[in-house]
């Protein structure tokens, strides 16, 4: 760019000296004006600073005979287009820097500077060329905009049109590396945003719709992108204007709001309103309360280069008047900023959320309404990068859609407190607790991240909920908080053991770091409330959706009636009498471990009489073998298998040898003891269980009905599966699943897994959801609160 200067140039503009002083201590003439180093330079200092690489792409232009230079204070964005630079008019000999008109009232009018010598810049030439400059500056830019359309970013239902970074990027018609700035703009409905934006940002071409009819021509949020301040340019819904989905709608707002780095409040009114004051206030309180937090949680989630500034946006309150003055024109000594504070404080308001608010009005006596001053009050204010900088397009869509994915969902109008506009209803989980009504406190949606609900206060018991849960003592006074729950059995005992200790020594409950703490019929009398001794009571939330409380299920009789199911459909399978299987089937299944099974007993043990299907099989006491009934109908005591003193049946063999004491080892008798409980108990079930076996015959549904545990859904209330919806028929069986309670299809329900908190400790029927959430592994959970507060 540089080149040997000839005799001829030197002296062309002696007034103008080199400002840079790199190489020649500012003694030299100026010869070339750099716009990037923003300095007039002499030969020696252009050749040296331009040699460095990262200077070595500047524009720089020779400088011409009568060449005045840009003034080097304002850079002339004061009142002129964006980046059209103000020309200097004199050049202050002992400060030696440029001054336009304006600068040079502002710094020299008074003091001693007022006596410095000036050179003064023949600008009459320039005058003409300037103004066109700017003419073919503005055309410039108006070509720019041409092409720009604005699109539908996020509906009045607050549904996000756009599907993906990608597509907002395309309908923005950007670069995906550009970085960029948001301005939002916000008003009553009539108040004329949209025609504010046109003219403010496109010159005004219609980029957004306007309209003269009463109707709203803006509805849901509609975004364009402006090449010329590379923002991207957001008009939203007016308020007051909305009838349908108004908490919704509203809402959206702050969600645009927290994306935006610059915001215009637009006002028409002649005198500023409440509602104003009310709404940036208002606006202010949940975008502290909601919104930081989720943004400090958004830049973590998503990996943003860029970290979401939790300060709020900056705010230009854009007041147009016809009749009135403007806000401060009675009070000259005060800023109108300070008398917008003063107001916000009267009406209890505090918009700390704000970065800044900012005052511009314009005063219209005649249309069109004059939009320069707040072009550029928004052009200053887009330059300071110091509380939110440009980012990249995808970020902006990335926060936009992780707010609305967070507060989403309807808001009941009826329910909502209107004394504010942004009320925290709007934000927070709509769940209330079903036995005292109190709302949880947590964000919406938060069960997404598998945050469980909380309340501010503590719950009160219901008698209808039983929202009683209970914690293990022992656990407790170790600095533990263990959550258990009465069952039919211990979690160690098989199906059928559990069921028969069930009966002779009731429910227990079991805590998974000390085991079984309490039986309700341990000892004959005497029995003490668990509340008095093993475990402590909380009441909590009771939260809709919630699987309930892990209480006592009384399943013992669905779990009976489940054998009874499974064995007759097998009987039918084989076709066999019901009576003859079951008791066969319940005999295995609480047989004494020395006991031959049934399944393996064909023939007599003595008469060799082989077994037809409806024979009966008897076992002896004494050895476990088995025998028909004319080889065992001997009865005498068998103390040494734990038998007792009572005479009990035994075959002819060993009631011949009853003299003879059997050889049985200590390990034996202790392994038999369990299982002769739940024997004794079977015998003097097995003595009605004709009458049990016969509800096979009775109509299932009334049989069910009766075994039902609590949580179960009633049969007569289920007619659609409640995963695939399909109908139940007499071909379509329903089921239960045991871990929810709702009816389904075989095909939904046909996974099996252990339930221990609805107190199935083996596996059992659950349905497809069910069985795809975390392992139902304990009676208890161990947390600092209950998992249902």
């Amino acid at each position: 760019m540089s080149a040997q200067t000839s005799p001829a140039e030197k002296g062309l503009n002696p007034g103008l000296m080199c400002q840079e002083s790199y190489a020649c201590s500012g003694t030299d003439e100026a010869i070339f004006e750099c716009d990037e180093c923003c300095s007039l330079q002499c030969l020696r200092c252009e050749e040296e600073l331009h040699r460095q690489e990262r200077l070595r792409n500047h524009e720089r232009i020779r400088l011409k005979p009568g060449h005045v230079p840009y003034c080097d204070l304002c850079k002339g964005l004061s009142g002129h287009l964006p980046g059209v630079r103000q020309r200097a008019i004199v050049r202050c000999q002992t400060c030696k820097i440029n001054l336009c008109l304006e600068c040079q009232k502002r710094t020299h009018s008074g003091g001693n500077k007022r006596r410095h010598p000036v050179t003064v810049y023949n600008v009459s030439n320039l005058q003409g060329s300037l103004e066109a400059e700017e003419m073919d500056e503005e055309t410039k830019r108006k070509k720019m905009t041409e092409k720009v359309v604005s699109f539908l970013l996020v509906d009045e239902n607050e549904e996000v049109q756009v599907t993906n970074e990608e597509d907002f990027i395309r309908k923005l018609d950007c670069k995906p590396d550009q970085h960029l700035k948001v301005v939002s703009i916000f008003g009553n409905t009539g108040d004329g945003k949209s025609h504010t934006l046109n003219h403010t940002f496109f010159y005004g071409r219609e980029v957004f719709k306007t309209s003269p009819t009463q109707e709203s021509c803006t509805v849901g949020v509609w975004a364009a992108y402006d090449p010329v301040h590379k923002v991207a340019v957001i008009d939203t819904e007016g308020l007051l204007g909305a009838t349908v989905n108004l908490s919704q709608r509203t809402r959206l707002l702050l969600k645009v709001l927290a994306i935006s780095d610059l915001v215009i409040y637009r006002t028409h009114a002649d005198r500023l309103h409440n509602d104003l004051f009310k709404f940036l206030g208002d606006a202010s309180e949940a975008y502290l309360k909601h919104f930081t937090k989720e943004l400090k949680a958004t830049t973590a989630r998503c990996g943003l280069d860029v970290p979401l500034s939790t300060l709020g946006p900056a705010v230009i309150i854009f007041h147009e008047t016809v009749h009135t003055q403007l806000l401060g024109s009675d009070h000259p000594s005060e800023v109108p900023e300070k008398l917008i504070q003063d107001r916000f404080r009267k009406l209890g308001r505090f918009p700390e959320a704000f970065s800044s608010i900012h005052y511009k009005g314009t005063r219209t006596y005649n249309p069109p309404t004059d939009f320069s001053g707040l072009r550029r009050a928004l052009e200053q204010l887009l330059e300071n990068n110091t509380t939110r900088s440009p980012r990249h397009p995808g970020v902006i869509f990335k926060a936009l859609k992780a707010l609305s994915d967070r507060f989403s969902g309807e808001i009941p109008d009826d329910q909502m407190a209107h004394s504010s506009f942004f009320p925290d209803e709007y934000f927070t989980c709509s769940s209330l607790c079903l036995s005292c009504g109190v709302g949880c406190k947590n964000s919406m949606n938060h069960g997404k991240e598998g945050v469980p609900h909380e309340a501010k206060s503590r719950c009160r018991y219901s008698h209808q909920y039983d929202n009683r849960v209970y914690t293990c003592k022992a656990c407790y006074e170790r600095g533990e908080e263990v959550s258990v729950v009465p069952k039919t059995s211990a979690s160690t005992d098989s199906p059928w053991m559990g069921l028969a200790k069930y009966a002779w020594s009731g429910y227990v409950i079991e805590c998974p770091n000390c085991g079984v703490v309490y039986r309700s019929r341990q000892y004959w009398f005497g029995n003490q409330d668990p509340v008095d001794t093993v475990v402590r009571t909380e009441i909590v939330h009771v939260w809709p959706g919630t699987d309930g409380f892990l209480k006592d299920n009384n399943n013992a009789a669905q779990r009976l009636l489940d054998g009874m199911n499974f064995m007759a459909q097998s009987v039918s399978e084989l076709s066999l009498g019901p009576t003859k299987a079951v008791t066969s089937w319940l005999t295995d299944q609480i047989a004494p471990a020395y006991w031959r099974p049934n399944s393996q007993i064909l023939s007599c043990n003595k008469c060799a009489t082989s077994f037809k299907d409806n024979d009966t099989k008897h076992h002896c006491r004494a050895c476990g073998e088995g025998f028909c009934d004319g080889c065992s109908s001997k009865t005498r005591p068998v103390p040494e298998r734990g038998w007792g003193p009572a005479p009990v049946r035994v075959c002819d063999n060993c009631y011949e040898a009853r003299n003879v004491q059997l050889a049985i080892t200590e390990a034996q008798v202790d392994d038999e003891g369990g299982t002769l409980i739940a024997r004794k108990v079977g015998e003097a079930v097995q003595n009605t269980l004709g009458a049990v076996v016969t509800a096979i015959d009775i109509p299932l549904g009334l049989v069910k009905d009766a075994a039902r545990p609590a949580y179960w859904v009633p049969d007569h209330e289920i007619l659609h599966c409640h995963n695939c919806r399909k109908e139940f028929s007499i071909k379509l069986s329903k089921h239960h699943c045991r871990a929810c309670g709702q009816g389904f299809c075989d095909e939904c329900s046909h996974d099996r897994r252990a339930v221990p908190s609805r107190g199935w400790d083996h596996p059992v029927r659950v349905c497809f959801n069910c069985n795809k959430k975390p392992a139902w592994t304990s009676l208890s959970v161990v947390t600092g609160k209950s998992p249902l507060c």
